[in-house]
């Protein structure tokens, strides 16, 4: 069972070190960058866990944790903020927080926090592999084998397929991939993605049926061939 992790952070520098990091540790995690983004995803979402800053454009975390608790929502929420006063670390727990934990922080101990709190709430497996069909991925040694044979791909390739992966019969903007898997904004004129995403179709091809599907101005959808259940949806591969 995968961890869902949303990261609540205007701060990029340090949002890109959190989604980066947590990723390699193999949980799923996705970001939020302001208070109404961060409030939709909240209403709209499960979440196994949210960290949370204090300061954002638009709302401030303690008053956005005030409205997630009176949804009667129990996901647990971990504070991470450079408010370090006892004061308001009083007032970020009384609010509803799990924990609270200051800027600058470790990451270790970032680590051991969540994995106390997804203890709690029985939620602390292991994430050793990524399964779907006949293809697997050990996250470990981040060996890929299809059919039982292994696939060579390159790095970017391989993160590729692990985003893909990670949002199994999700319709992905070209925009959203290219953002999470690259870390640059998508400038719609580069064919990068469109030529990673050919070559590594070529590769899983080779030892099975089709698993990445084009979706005409929409993206791509990893899984089940879309026109199975709906003809209309697919479009040119």
């Amino acid at each position: 069972m995968s961890v869902r992790i949303l990261i609540i952070e205007d701060d990029k520098q340090i949002a890109d070190f959190l989604i980066r990091g947590l990723r390699e540790e193999g949980y799923v995690s996705e970001l939020s960058t302001n208070g109404e983004d961060a409030w939709f995803q909240l209403k709209n979402q499960e979440w196994d866990l949210v960290i949370l800053d204090w300061w954002l454009p638009g709302s401030d975390g303690l008053n956005l944790l005030k409205r997630f608790r009176q949804l009667k929502k129990r996901t647990p929420v971990l504070f991470l903020t450079a408010r370090d006063s006892v004061e308001d670390k009083v007032r970020g727990l009384d609010a509803g927080a799990d924990d609270y934990l200051a800027k600058p922080f470790s990451f270790e101990e970032l680590l051991a926090r969540i994995r106390v709190i997804l203890r709690r709430e029985q939620l602390d497996q292991p994430i050793n592999e990524l399964v779907y069909d006949d293809l697997r991925i050990d996250l470990a040694s981040q060996r890929v084998e299809r059919s039982g044979q292994r696939l060579d791909l390159s790095a970017r390739e391989y993160s590729l397929l692990v985003f893909f992966l990670r949002h199994i019969g999700q319709v992905l903007s070209r925009t959203r991939i290219y953002e999470h898997v690259w870390d640059e904004r998508y400038d719609g004129l580069s064919n990068t993605l469109e030529v990673h995403v050919m070559e590594l179709r070529r590769k899983l091809e080779q030892k099975g049926a089709r698993l990445i599907h084009t979706l005409r101005n929409r993206g791509y959808l990893f899984g089940q061939d879309p026109s199975v259940e709906d003809p209309a949806s697919a479009g040119d591969d």
